[in-house]
């Protein structure tokens, strides 16, 4: 059965004065916002209602953003190829009311399999009128170890691997779908329960577009959506030719791939602007690798588009019309356009990496917008193993926070969440000693890790933790060997430091390590890197620099 598309209704024009695309624009956004809200509050699991590792997009009926939440900024303008993947593969007919369908192919969605997009078709009127969909990191999705696996060489084992395929069909549950789900995970009631929150986030999605329209009307709402999209691209295209046309080049290199720990991984960023249109080509990077740094070209393109945003329009709410003057380009079987099997466990490494160094290219071409480099990487703690309050498997999984970049006019900021993850936060220390057999002794700002310069770099955090069972502790810190550079003078930001059993015997440094044995009283410090500087340092002001002292930002070894 064949779908109507929406028709413009009778006595509704597609020119629309800019009051009402003002309130239109408004809507679809804060329908988003709704959305996220939903799920946050409808959560299971830690990670995604207090660490909100998760994103929302409200899409029309072409697949195109109307609106998207505050969340994850690596998923920018990449929810939508959830959708358009499924219509390529199954037809346009697919769609029908009441279904809600799930995706977490790595090689589709670009991501990790823990991250699982839940997304439903919308209908107005007996038209296909939009999406609704988002994306949240599922706590475990049954790989060879709890929570996910720093060691993985394929995408086998790293869990179930999903879509698209249907969850509900006609508002009802696909029950043998749900059975699978849980039959291969170590929390099932946990992750039916996160499934569940984003259906209720896709049935949201679902009541406010309808009203929307409903309120408005399907004419009003398309010609919003039309003069949106176009303003948005008129003033990206403005940016992009304020940029003098050129080739502008950055590379850098990814530690290693976790399996064979000597050997970087480059990552070269190649940026053509020629008048309005700008192409960013990742050809050059290196090829898919052994160990589970990879991803699907989906995720690199998304990756340059925060870049891209940035720089040019962070301002300008994402929408349909937001990456029209921007091409991407990614080789297939390269480590940023990875295939089958390559193991894509913890992809956002080199996406880290990939923005910070579209940044640095332009930084010649656009002195006064760029900024030195940031910490960069989610830099993951994971500990593993038998709860005893309980005698229930626990898994406690946590992005650590660090320095960003200085730029012109301003120091970079210190104990910040990477740019990859925007708005997703690091764990509550009463939250994570509430839920977990472990105890935060300290938690402080790492002095002295931010880059020097005329503006410093932001500094990283010290975390120490002491764990309360015998357990299993899994670590993913990077940017070793390409620390957060300086820009203009400034000099490179101090690289990621772990100790395990610090001044005690047995005492080890650790970067990556996949469950790793480890007995109750043991001490885990971690020290995340910090911001390069900007600008030569011989020029700071005084004050700023007894200011530093003050707040114990730098020690006297610093001035």
């Amino acid at each position: 059965m064949s779908h109507p598309e929406p028709e413009v209704a009778e006595g509704h024009s597609r020119v629309i004065d800019p009051v009402t695309t003002e309130i239109i624009r408004c809507a679809l956004v804060q329908a988003a916002e709704d959305m996220n809200t939903t799920l946050i509050r409808s959560a299971y699991t830690s990670v995604i209602y207090e660490a909100k590792d998760c994103a929302v997009a409200l899409l029309d009926h072409e697949h195109n953003v109307l609106g998207q939440s505050s969340g994850l900024p690596i998923f920018l303008g990449n929810l939508e190829e959830c959708t358009r993947a499924t219509e390529r593969i199954h037809g346009r007919d697919v769609w029908q009311p009441g279904d809600i369908w799930v995706l977490n192919d790595s090689y589709i969605g670009g991501t990790h399999l823990n991250d699982v997009t839940v997304y439903a078709p919308i209908f107005v009127g007996g038209a296909l009128a939009g999406f609704a969909a988002s994306r949240a990191h599922w706590l475990d999705v049954g790989g060879k170890d709890p929570g996910g696996s720093m060691d993985s060489t394929t995408i086998y084992q790293e869990g179930l691997r999903l879509g698209p395929v249907k969850v509900y069909e006609g508002g009802k549950p696909c029950l043998p779908m749900h059975e699978v789900i849980a039959r291969n995970v170590r929390f099932p009631d946990l992750t039916l329960g996160d499934l569940r929150a984003q259906v209720a986030c896709a049935r949201t999605g679902q009541r406010r577009l309808a009203e929307i329209i409903e309120r408005w009307g399907i004419g009003a709402v398309l010609a919003a959506r039309d003069e949106i999209f176009d303003q948005t691209e008129r003033l990206e295209r403005a940016q992009i030719a304020a940029i003098p046309d050129g080739t502008y080049e950055a590379a850098g290199m990814l530690d290693n791939d976790g399996i064979d720990l000597e050997r970087a991984l480059p990552i070269i960023v190649r940026i053509e602007v020629r008048g309005e249109e700008m192409t960013i080509d990742l050809t050059d990077c290196a090829d898919q690798a052994t160990g589970p740094v990879n991803c699907g070209a989906a995720q690199a393109i998304a990756a340059c588009r925060v870049g891209y945003k940035l720089l040019l329009s962070g301002s300008v709410p994402l929408n349909g019309g937001s990456f029209r003057p921007l091409s991407v380009l990614v080789r297939e079987g390269s480590m940023l356009g990875a295939v089958e099997p390559a193991a894509c466990q913890y992809y956002y490494s080199q996406l880290g990496l990939v923005i910070d160094l579209v940044v640095k290219a332009l930084a010649e071409a656009m002195p006064d917008r760029v900024a030195a480099a940031s910490y960069g990487d989610s830099m993951i703690v994971q500990i593993t193993g038998e709860d005893p309050r309980s005698g229930k498997l626990f898994v406690s999984q946590e992005a650590t926070v660090g320095g960003w970049g200085a730029w012109l006019g301003g120091d970079g900021e210190s104990c910040l969440i990477n740019s990859v993850n925007g708005a997703l936060r690091d764990m509550p220390i009463e939250v994570l000693e509430t839920l977990f057999p472990l105890q935060v002794n300290e938690y402080a700002v790492r002095p002295d890790s931010g880059g020097a310069g005329r503006w410093r770099g932001g500094n990283g955090v010290i975390r120490e933790y002491r764990i309360l069972a015998d357990s299993f502790l899994s670590l993913w810190f990077e940017r070793s060997v390409t620390p957060a550079w300086g820009l203009f003078g400034g000099t490179a930001g101090a690289g990621p430091k772990v100790v395990l059993n610090p001044g005690r015997p047995g005492e080890c440094e650790l970067l990556k390590v996949n469950a790793l044995p480890v007995t109750r009283g043991d001490v885990l410090r971690c020290e995340s890197g910090g911001g390069g500087g900007f600008g030569d340092p011989a020029e700071r002001d005084g004050e700023a620099t007894r200011d530093d002292l003050r707040e114990g930002m730098i020690t006297g070894s610093r001035v």
